[in-house]
């Protein structure tokens, strides 16, 4: 273990501070008023904070897409701010608006959101995450503009034409797809469209049905249940972006000449020709791993001493299963690259603002930092692997996909929402080299065979993702109910209902549920206000790291189901055979998680169970956390355990139903809460339910809508 990793938080709290807590980049002065061009936006960073009575908050702005980069600062409800953009609160407390507004385009502005607190949840003031911990969280489309209403049909086809699902439609409609003009909506009638040829959609138009469950888009060529198998052709239904397998063109990779700071909004490279605005990039780095003594005892590991990123690789080799990588420097073997660009993990994909000579800014801040001694690089999407931008899906069920059923392929700004996906292999939902996509409103459910392996995970990001919306949604009966895999930075899970994750031929071992992990170089996913029966981080494939889990109802087991391969009833709360029992878990090697106003466990539902076991036979006690384990034991020796892990793990205003209070492990007082780390006031979807619906302080659940859809019966049916 180097000295790296066992920073004590204070040290952490202190380095990221040094470093992002500087001056605003903006200003209030400029001169010249030129229209915008099209796209012309503010975007005010944080998008949202809380600040106690009289205290100050810094602000900064980017004006996306306008030469003048100056705004006005002004306030909305109570508190003033400078012409530098530090608001000073005012000693009322109430949710007040910071608006930026473009001084070349008055009609152009932005605006944050400040929750400023006058204690309570205990006491204090408001709560404060150290920088190094949180990110700007602004993802998606419905938090960027919104998703379009597009109402101009450029054609409809009805599913009687093509015998109800009896003859193959595929052609017909992908026709129509790309004959749309952008803009506008391909319509499908209800029933069943027979589809065994993937539909593309490449640009800036919706394919819209009567309803998921009402327009079915089937697939008779690729999965069935209960076979493992991805029958005679192994694709999915539907594709957003430009191709099925888009990449970055590394002949156009750039190396950093200075390192990127976390928060920054630009970086410098040594040539700055061929990146344009409008353009999406890919920000990464090498990994730097190399061999050091692994801290579960089993030898040397290949790893990053400073703990970004550690690989499931072992010296000398582990006999459990190490990944196919070659101990070279850089990182070679097939693992290094099957999600990212080689051993370039740690990565995410940006959108170009401007650029002014080597110097390349962007439209939304780098999430973490990105180091000239990693050769960190930016690559450029060419040919056919240009973004798309503006594609949608709508009202539609997916059923027999097989190499996954939807695909965000290089897209941005798209989304898939009110679809049911279910009887597939592979992801249900699966978003590579994407940017601000969303997911939303949705239900995917019964994967066709629930094994490990990629054989079918619910949602998944991979290779760069990043600052991508899951919303409103449902997850049952899968594998793993997401995976995030060398990917995800800036990206939020939120407000979902995900259960009964499980694997068919080992059903009482309770998988990995709410969680941004599965392959090294995951970083900065928020996971706010969802149902899980637990949140965890695995290693099966190496580390992820800086995650953010916040107002979540975090169960510890899941809710009874029937496994369709055994026919056996499977009921958590009812066996000893169900393992490992926990609420929260971070398994070895996953450093600086953080945990804050969450409600763990179940009231009266906790016999038998601890609160934060320790040592080898950890993983064999029902428990609140379950911190530093390890499942993977080749040796027949008790598990391992990583007992340096825990002290890099904030955890905070939690509420646990083992001990009927809210625990302050890491805060010497209470302190108050914001309502969201990504939200600017209740979402539309709560309608009269009770918003946050996580109350920490108490201990009380209310209603989460997804959760209520799915035990009313109609998962489909959103409001």
């Amino acid at each position: 273990m180097s000295i790296a990793r066992s920073l004590t938080l204070a040290a952490l709290a202190v380095a990221a501070c040094a470093s992002a807590c500087g001056p605003a980049q903006a200003t209030s002065v400029a001169n010249g008023q030129e229209p915008p061009p099209p796209g012309a936006r503010v975007e005010v960073i944080p998008s949202q904070t809380s600040v106690a009575v009289g205290g100050d908050r810094q602000f900064q702005a980017t004006v996306v897409q306008a030469a003048n980069t100056a705004v006005t600062w002004t306030v909305q409800g109570g508190g003033s701010i400078s012409g530098n953009g530090l608001y000073t609160a005012p000693g009322a407390a109430g949710v007040y608006h910071v608006v930026a507004t473009s001084v070349a385009a008055p009609a152009v502005s932005g605006s944050a959101t400040v929750n400023v607190t006058s204690g309570g949840g205990g006491g204090g003031a408001a709560y404060v995450f150290p920088a190094d911990r949180v990110t700007q969280w602004k993802p998606g489309v419905t938090y960027n503009g919104g998703i379009p209403s597009r109402t101009t049909s450029c054609a409809t086809l009805s599913a009687a034409t093509y015998g109800n699902g009896s003859s193959d439609a595929s052609s017909a409609i992908q026709a129509a797809l790309n004959a749309c003009p952008a803009g506008q909506v391909v319509t499908l009638g209800p029933g069943t469209f027979l589809v065994n040829t993937f539909l593309r959609i490449g640009k800036a138009i919706t394919l819209r049905g009567a309803g998921a469950g009402v327009t079915i888009l089937q697939k008779t060529n690729g999965a069935v249940p209960n076979v493992d198998s991805t029958g005679a052709n192994a694709a999915p239904l539907v594709i957003l972006g430009p191709d099925r397998w888009p990449k970055p063109d590394g002949t156009t990779s750039q190396n950093l000449t200075a390192d990127g700071a976390k928060g920054a909004m630009s970086v410098t490279v040594a040539s700055g020709a061929g990146f344009a605005a409008g353009q999406f990039v890919l920000l990464d780095e090498l990994s730097g791993a190399t061999w050091m003594t692994d801290p579960l005892g089993r030898g040397q590991i290949w790893g990053a001493l400073d703990g970004r990123v550690t690989w499931m690789f072992h010296n000398p080799a582990w006999s459990g299963v190490d990944d196919p990588l070659v101990a070279t420097t850089p990182t070679s073997g097939n693992a290094a690259s099957w999600f990212s660009r080689q051993d370039r993990v740690t990565n995410e994909v940006k959108e170009v603002a401007s650029v002014s000579g080597n110097t390349v800014s962007f439209t939304t801040p780098v999430h973490i930092s990105y180091r000239t001694s990693h050769t960190a690089q930016l690559t450029r999407y060419t040919g056919v692997s240009v973004h798309v931008r503006n594609a949608g899906l709508e009202g539609v069920t997916l059923k027999g996909g097989s190499d996954g059923a939807l695909r965000f392929e290089a897209a941005a700004y798209s989304w898939a929402k009110n679809v049911e996906i279910t009887i597939w292999r592979g992801e249900g939902v699966a978003f590579n080299n994407a940017f601000r996509c969303e997911l939303r409103d949705s239900y995917i459910h019964d994967a066709a065979f629930a094994v490990p392996g990629g054989g079918a995970y619910s949602i998944s990001f991979a290779s760069g993702t990043a600052e991508n919306l899951v919303e409103n949604n449902i997850s049952m009966m899968a594998n793993k109910v997401m995976v995030a895999r060398s990917s995800g930075a800036g990206s939020v899970v939120g407000y979902n209902y995900m259960d009964d994750g499980y694997i068919n031929y080992a059903e009482n071992w309770i998988e990995t549920g709410l969680n941004a992990s599965h392959m090294v170089g995951s970083h900065h996913v928020l996971f706010e206000g969802n149902y899980g029966f637990n949140w965890d981080s695995e290693h099966t494939h190496g580390s992820a790291v800086y995650m953010t889990v916040f107002r979540n109802w975090l169960r510890g087991i899941r809710k009874p189901f029937v496994n369709p391969q055994t026919g056996h009833t499977i009921d958590d709360a009812n066996t000893t055979q169900s393992a490992p029992k926990r609420c929260v878990g971070v398994q070895a090697y996953s450093y600086w998680m953080t945990f804050a106003g969450n409600v763990l466990g179940a009231a009266g539902q906790m016999s038998g169970w601890t609160y934060e076991p320790t040592g080898p036979d950890a993983m064999g006690k029902p428990s609140i956390w379950l911190l530093g384990w390890d499942n993977l034991n080749g040796n027949g020796q008790n598990y391992p355990y990583e007992a340096a892990l825990a002290p890099t793990v904030i955890r905070d205003g939690n509420w646990d139903w083992l001990q009927s209070k809210q625990s302050w492990h890491n805060n010497v007082v209470s302190a108050t809460l914001p309502d969201s780390l990504y939200m600017p006031g209740k979402p539309a979807f709560f309608g009269s339910n009770p918003w946050p619906w996580v109350d920490p302080v108490t201990g009380t659940t209310y209603t989460l809508p997804a959760k209520a859809r799915f035990d009313a019966g109609t998962p489909n049916t959103v409001p």
